[in-house]
């Protein structure tokens, strides 16, 4: 790769140096722009005071607190047109608002829930966000200052006014250390130097298919075959971002690579576990040129997705680029704190197939300590641990779709939200026999997800059941973190 951008080491260390394919196509790192974040310190408790009325309420994402004006938005067009550091209020967001997300300090939703990709991208990005907040389009004004907390609990507030606000600087040595590893959700390369001050044990959830998103747009099977692909416009939006390049593919595999390492580099030598794409067909259908390459589905979340796409003929090709793109990532570019979990693997001899796409694409489980993991996410995977322990170096608990498929529940569903319990009693009886029949086994087991950091007596559950890792999106961490000291605390005590 040619050498364009050394700015960037293995966190902020003496350790060879990330060299940036070219041409260019990530941004640097952008800092947090919360004007009410102590500088330096990702650390931060929130206290407020002097409030002025209260004009909206909704879901709080993340605990920050953010004072602005407000700039409406009924479409990403009008998005893109609100200044710097808004308050931005819209309906909802999608996959590709993220740049419209990253310059705004605070976001307000009428509709979303805490799994929704609004609620996924303001976590990592720290921005305070407050999701299914009424009729909040038609209550605020455009231009009004208010102030958007997220610093009371559950429930999120806009205030009409400038509130008082205390922020609190928590030093990181000060946390206390725990047996159980707390690691982060972190897909977003630019936000990543924001959280590597975060005392962590890692990255313990990297969506493959927020970077493909994100960093390369496309639609990686129309990067191999463009002819297939019959919308001009998209054509041509093809031709101009591999422009340059060698070749489609390599535009994919180099991009993705950098945003690979560039997560690897900012934890670097704690591991950070690359969840190789799960797209669904609704949410991949919407990548430059996908349409020509997505087949209609019913219900796309019990479709072809996740570990069924790597070894099919209307995908292996695309798997290959990924595998590739973590393959420069750990052998080129040295990111050898790198490792691979599966999602949604629905039997043993699925996984099989994917583990013999792997070593075919130069991702030997085993070779040169590359561990591949498994997400925990389907019934199945409890039922057969036995057999998947066989088969993988651990497991990642995937609380979100555990849920949905145990209880039959949309996860998306605003309708059924109520019956979306992820810390229900039969959730907890399938998490506690996983560990045990893993552990018998040697392997690890984690989880990722927001339920620990929601519900403390969660979070003291999985300790006592001898959870190894806990993986929470930035904002969550102080909080889980404290949580499992004090259980940890509690099983000792009672020991």
């Amino acid at each position: 790769m040619a050498v364009r951008d050394r700015c960037i080491s293995k966190n902020g260390s003496s350790g060879p140096d990330i060299e940036a394919p070219a041409p260019p196509s990530v941004t640097s790192a952008t800092k947090c722009r919360s004007t009410l974040v102590a500088p330096g310190n990702c650390l931060n408790r929130y206290a407020i005071t002097n409030r002025g009325r209260e004009l909206v309420r909704g879901i709080a994402i993340g605990t920050g607190v953010s004072a602005g004006t407000i700039c409406k938005a009924g479409s990403l067009q009008e998005a893109r047109a609100c200044p710097d550091g808004c308050m931005l209020v819209c309906s909802d967001t999608g996959p590709d608002w993220l740049p419209v997300l990253e310059w705004a300090h605070a976001v307000v939703t009428e509709h979303g829930t805490r799994t929704s990709h609004t609620a996924i991208a303001c976590r990592e990005l720290g921005i305070p966000a407050i999701l299914n907040a009424g009729k909040a389009m038609t209550e605020l004004r455009d231009g009004d200052a208010v102030t958007v907390s997220c610093a009371e609990g559950d429930e999120g507030f806009v205030y009409e006014g400038f509130a008082d606000v205390q922020v609190t600087e928590v030093k990181p040595n000060s946390l206390p250390v725990t047996r159980t590893r707390i690691m982060l959700n972190l897909a977003n390369p630019a936000a990543a130097s924001r959280w590597s001050c975060l005392p962590a044990d890692g990255i313990g959830l990297a969506r493959m298919e927020f970077l493909i998103r994100n960093l390369v747009g496309v639609h990686p099977m129309a990067l191999l075959h463009p002819e297939q692909v019959t919308d001009k416009a998209e054509h041509r939006r093809i031709l101009e971002l591999t422009a340059g390049w060698p070749d489609p593919g390599t535009y994919f595999t180099e991009t993705l690579a950098y945003g690979i390492a560039r997560l690897a580099a900012s934890q670097y030598p704690k591991p950070v576990t690359i969840r190789t794409s799960d797209f669904k067909t609704n949410e991949h259908v919407k990548l430059i040129g996908g349409r020509a390459f997505e087949p209609p589905e019913a219900n796309p979340m019990l479709g072809w997705r996740g570990a069924s796409r790597y070894y099919s003929a209307g995908f292996r090709g695309a798997f290959a680029l990924e595998c590739e793109a973590i393959r420069i990532a750990r052998d080129d570019i040295g990111m050898d704190n790198l490792r691979i979990m599966i999602p949604f693997c629905r039997t043993p001899e699925e996984a099989d197939k994917v583990l013999d796409e792997l070593a075919k694409n130069g991702l030997t489980r085993g070779d040169r300590d590359l561990a591949v993991y498994m997400t925990a996410e389907v019934p199945a995977n409890i039922e057969l641990a036995e057999e998947f322990s066989q088969r993988f170096d651990g497991f990642s608990i995937g609380t979100n779709d555990l849920t949905q498929l145990t209880f039959g529940v949309d996860r998306d569903s605003e309708r059924l939200s109520e019956l979306f319990n992820d810390h229900h009693e039969a959730i907890k009886r399938m998490i506690a026999r996983l560990i045990e029949t893993a552990h018998q086994h040697g392997r690890e087991v984690g989880l990722c997800g927001q339920a620990p950091s929601d519900h403390p007596e969660f979070a003291a559950f999985l300790v006592n059941c001898g959870i190894d890792f806990l993986s929470v999106s930035p904002d969550s961490f102080l909080k889980v973190k404290e949580q499992v000291a004090l259980a940890e605390s509690a099983e000792a005590a009672h020991d």
